[in-house]
């Protein structure tokens, strides 16, 4: 214990170098130094632009850039740059950019400028192709006309991605700096922090209140939580769900929000073993998720039965699954063929141990406790469970050593659930780890992606939800609660639904 303690202090040192007897450094009042788990290599959103991988998340969620439209608390659609739009027919929609709108550079934003970041996102993003399909972009003064060469009812909800930001693109790409519209820019990016200043031409009603903004990525939660203690950090997200309980104080605020975040598992098809329904289903039985999240996760989640929350018309009380059944998952095993021959408390068959490998990385601390509960739940139905969890976990997605992959990922971030099935399910889906192909799915994405009206498509998500579920192709454990904490003198700092938008004008440090 001592040990690590002493090892969490050495990690953390760094950031307590303003604590020195000596040091009469003032404090800058108007700079403002957040630290979070969510910024790093391994979660692919590091620098600021959006046509890269997830690095979107990072200029949304930082202020740098915005996009058309955005979500509210409900996960409905506003405008946001964009003032309004016409549904011309089924095709083709028309958009009106306001005309205050400016880069962070005084550029004017027009018609153009969004058509050219557009097509820029279209030739270099890895999802926005497949969920856009753009066939053409016409720019007229302020106005900017998207043809897609297939309907696409949730054409305005993916155009609210963070990959929907809108930036500069004649200016291009410095330093992993982009010029974009929000509140504030980058003037510094590092695979660890970014470094904000304000932007002066920003066009908003509300303008940006501080001077300087520090993100700083920790990804030790205890390093996180120390950090916060001492002073360093104005606010954090982030942190261990057990050090919450430490901020509940007058010294500190605390805002918190239901979000579309789980944390899921996907069985890898390619694995002989996982090919049998059975085994799926025991390993999913076997599980406890109550227990994760009211234990391990301290109650800051909720339990989950498919992909989407309960709060969402196609979530989780329109669906169901196997419920955690010991008994029931040992008893499916051995329809299998899978019994402990050699009493060496594995089950076996043809004289091999049911092992298997379950890939997971540690960015996300929440991750590897699941994988620890997850191993000790198999191990009492006789299932051994080899866990390697690294941010080095993409070079192992690559080359396919991994048998279940688990990951946290946001199922609902553009208010509609088309996403979460066209990223991560559909056969060949960019990030569909687990290689799973249905007919029946594919068949019900088609059928969803040419659906107009909020009904009727999550009636569709639900009997997408329920297939998976039913095939077990995938395990859910449960629902993130996002919690942000902050020093009781700072303002505008609010946790909201959809995960994206943090740095906002309002924020402030009183």
């Amino acid at each position: 214990m001592k040990k690590k303690f002493l090892a969490v202090l050495l990690s953390a040192g760094i950031l307590f170098s303003g604590c020195g007897g000596d040091n009469k450094k003032t404090e800058d009042k108007t700079a403002f130094t957040y630290g979070t788990m969510a910024y790093g290599v391994a979660m692919e959103n590091v620098g600021t632009n959006p046509h890269e991988s997830y690095s979107g998340w990072s200029t949304l969620r930082y202020g740098i850039g915005e996009t058309l439209f955005k979500f509210n608390e409900k996960m409905q659609l506003e405008s946001w740059i964009a003032e309004n739009f016409e549904q011309v027919d089924e095709f083709t929609v028309k958009i009106k950019i306001k005309d205050n709108v400016v880069f962070s550079n005084g550029k004017k934003v027009d018609g153009l400028a969004v058509k050219k970041c557009l097509d820029d996102l279209i030739k270099n993003h890895d999802r926005a192709p497949k969920d856009l399909k753009i066939s053409s972009i016409e720019a007229d003064g302020q106005f900017v006309t998207i043809k897609s060469s297939e309907k696409v009812p949730a054409l305005l909800n993916y155009l609210s991605d963070p990959y929907g930001c809108i930036i500069d693109v004649d200016e291009g790409v410095k330093d992993k700096i982009v010029i974009g519209t929000g509140p504030y820019k980058a003037v510094k990016v590092t695979d660890t922090q970014i470094d904000l200043v304000k932007n002066e031409n920003y066009w908003g009603e509300v303008k940006p209140k501080l001077e300087k903004i520090v993100v700083k990525s920790i990804t030790d939660g205890d390093t996180l939580t120390m950090a916060m203690q001492n002073g360093e950090l104005d606010a954090v997200q982030g942190l261990p769900y057990s050090s919450l309980k430490l901020f509940e104080n007058e010294k500190y605020k605390i805002s918190q929000s239901d979000t579309s975040r789980i944390y899921q598992a996907a069985f890898n098809f390619k694995t002989p073993e996982l090919q049998d329904l059975n085994v799926r289903k025991a390993i999913s039985m076997a599980i406890d998720k109550e227990n994760f999240t009211k234990v391990l996760l301290n109650g800051n989640g909720t339990p989950a039965v498919g992909p989407f929350p309960a709060n969402l018309s196609f979530g989780d009380n329109e669906v169901h699954a196997v419920n955690f059944d010991l008994e029931g998952a040992k008893n499916l095993l051995t329809e299998s063929g899978w019994k402990d021959s050699d009493g060496d408390g594995y089950v076996d068959k043809n004289g091999k141990n049911l092992e298997l490998k379950y890939l997971t990385y540690t960015s996300r601390q929440e991750l590897p406790l699941l994988a620890e509960s997850a191993q000790a739940s198999l191990k009492k139905i006789g299932i051994k469970l080899n866990v390697n969890a690294t941010d080095n976990y993409k070079t192992f997605l690559k080359s396919g050593d991994y048998d279940i992959f688990s990951k946290a990922i946001v199922t609902a971030p553009t208010g509609d659930p088309e996403y979460y099935f066209t990223s991560h399910i559909v056969s060949g889906a960019v990030d569909n780890a687990g290689f799973y192909d249905s007919a029946e799915i594919s068949q019900l994405e088609n059928e969803l992606h040419n659906t107009f009206g909020a009904e009727n498509r999550s009636a569709l998500a639900i009997k997408m939800s329920q297939k998976i579920l039913d095939d077990c192709a995938l395990f859910y454990a449960s629902h993130l609660k996002m919690s942000f904490v902050m020093k009781n003198n700072v303002e505008g700092f609010t946790a909201h639904p959809s995960d994206y938008y943090e740095i906002r004008p309002e924020l402030e440090k009183k």
